[in-house]
């Protein structure tokens, strides 16, 4: 796709370092949602939305003064949607539907998943094919400029009419109502940010209430983040098994590219040429190539580490088309067709995200397990070559990273019971009519605790596998992977008597989260995989 088919386009103002976002009537991409979520960039809508939301606002302004009943517009919902509204308590109905549906409990939702969503449900809103009124399309670009971030929980969605509670509680802030989070993070009420920043609460028509409320766009906000998260632990995970097969003494021939065209992967391809790149010029690994090496093969964690993080990659890939059709769509319920007609649908439901998001759960519990397994490897004596048991400083009186693989392998359990499918569940609501849903909000919440854990795990493993490397001295390690353990060091100290460890590993951690890294690998190797 060509970026000016794109429905936003990032433009940066000459001499200024704030981005600005401009929402049309087609397609965002991915990093245009991270851009406003994780980067704070700025909204408007384009002149094509704007045109756009007026000429659907016009069909559902004729449907008002129909006689007819007409779902959403003159009835209830769900399964209240058999009684008429007469046209003075429309602006009640729409308003009782927020008030009601704002219903989450909980911690509080990240801000980056609240302005992925907002953003998400603003692009429906640009297609024009919603009803609502520019009035509130306008509104929610507003609160996403002021920084203004609606309190929502964790827990009220089923992925089923969408989002529907967390949206709710979106939509109530645009009212003045409830909660929100200002631009410095404190808690307010809603009324009062607004007028803080200038914005007149949106009383709202007919169908709006359905318009802000019936998409899946929490689910897919925390799939593109997730995703975003994903493809650099990915890579990190490249980076610490090349670290290991280094300080384990392994090999890097099975790494080979003909080897690996043998089962024509294209993650995997990717995953062993990252190896193969990390390894090069390793006075380790030459140390050991000669004939006098009697090792035939290596253990799989360290041998097919290529195979796991490749499948990862390919799930990614996957999660990342459906992720691509989602932030084409626009859903709503009933939903305006591009040739006016005014339909019920079956969009809103949330297994196409569903699914992929608990595939990728399952993809990181995977990563996590087989890192684990070399992390333990450099500890015990009988496996890790002749380093030190433990790698400990002196073995007894210290324990070295005894208890660090300990806490790898609880975290490994926690993702394991993570990767138990959300999807697969289903609990029937609003007296039958919604008797399937898709539990999608769920999979999208545990695949972030998920990624924290496996940035957690991956850290402790190239904190381990570092100090492990360092115990080869005299013999250097490859140019990329000795810059990654200078990395480290400017954080964490290398090899000696015991120290209270759990700094270091939060040291480490955010090494891996921040990219750095990753950064100082590439700093040696140019761009990974």
């Amino acid at each position: 796709m060509n970026r000016s088919q794109t429905a936003v386009q990032i433009t940066r103002a000459a001499g200024s370092h704030e981005h600005s976002v401009t929402v049309g009537t087609g397609p965002l991409t991915a990093e245009e949602v991270l851009a406003v979520a994780r980067h704070g960039a700025r909204v408007k809508l384009a002149a094509d939305a704007l045109a756009a939301i007026r000429h659907g606002r016009g069909i559902i302004d004729a449907l008002a003064d129909d006689e007819q009943p007409h779902y959403g517009v003159s009835t209830g919902f769900g399964a209240l949607a058999t009684r008429f509204i007469p046209a003075p308590m429309r602006a009640q109905l729409q308003a009782s539907l927020i008030r009601s549906h704002a219903a989450t409990t909980g911690p509080e939702v990240e801000s980056e998943v609240v302005r992925a969503l907002m953003l998400l449900r603003l692009r429906t809103l640009a297609t024009g094919l919603t009803g609502a009124r520019a009035e509130t399309a306008t509104a929610y670009a507003a609160l996403l400029n002021a920084q203004i971030t609606p309190v929502v929980r964790e827990y009220g969605s089923l992925g089923c009419s969408g989002d529907l509670a967390p949206l709710a509680h979106c939509a109530l802030a645009i009212m003045g109502e409830g909660e929100v989070r200002n631009g410095n993070g404190a808690l307010q009420r809603a009324a009062d940010a607004l007028a803080e920043a200038g914005i007149t609460p949106v009383e709202l028509r007919e169908k709006e209430g359905l318009a802000l409320i019936n998409g899946t766009d929490g689910m897919l906000g925390m799939l593109v983040l997730a995703l975003d998260d994903l493809r650099g632990l990915l890579t990190v995970a490249d980076i610490t098994a090349a670290m290991s097969v280094e300080g384990l003494l392994g090999t890097d021939a099975v790494f080979a590219a003909d080897l690996q065209e043998l089962r024509p992967h294209p993650g995997q391809a990717v995953a062993a040429a990252n190896m193969r790149t990390l390894l090069a010029a390793s006075a380790i690994m030459a140390s050991h190539r000669g004939p006098e090496c009697t090792r035939v093969q290596d253990a799989y964690s360290l041998r097919c580490a290529p195979q796991v993080a490749g499948a990862a990659r390919d799930t990614a890939d996957h999660a990342a088309l459906v992720a691509s059709r989602e932030l084409a769509a626009a859903i709503d319920n009933p939903v305006i067709t591009p040739d006016g007609r005014v339909e019920s649908n079956g969009n809103f439901h949330g297994a196409p995200l569903g699914y992929v998001l608990d595939f990728l759960a399952i993809a990181v519990a995977d990563l996590a397990s087989m890192s684990e397994r070399r992390t333990d490897r450099f500890l015990d004596v009988a496996r890790s070559g002749g380093l030190t048991p433990f790698l400990a400083h002196d073995a007894g009186v210290d324990s070295g990273h005894m208890i660090a693989q300990y806490t790898q392998a609880a975290i490994v359990s926690e993702l394991k019971r993570l990767a138990v499918p959300a999807s697969v569940d289903s609990i029937p609501s609003s007296a039958m009519q919604e008797d399937h849903v898709s539990m999608g909000w769920s999979a999208a919440r545990k695949l972030r605790r998920a990624l924290d854990g496996l940035a957690c795990v991956l850290a402790i493993e190239l904190l381990t596998a570092a100090r492990g490397i360092d115990q080869r001295a005299p013999l250097a390690p490859g140019p990329a992977t000795a810059a990654v353990i200078a990395g480290l060091r400017a954080h964490v100290p290398g090899p000696g008597a015991d120290r209270f460890l759990a700094p270091e590993i939060e040291a480490a951690v955010r090494y891996v989260q921040s990219g750095q890294a990753r950064a100082a690998a590439e700093s040696v190797t140019g761009p990974l995989g």
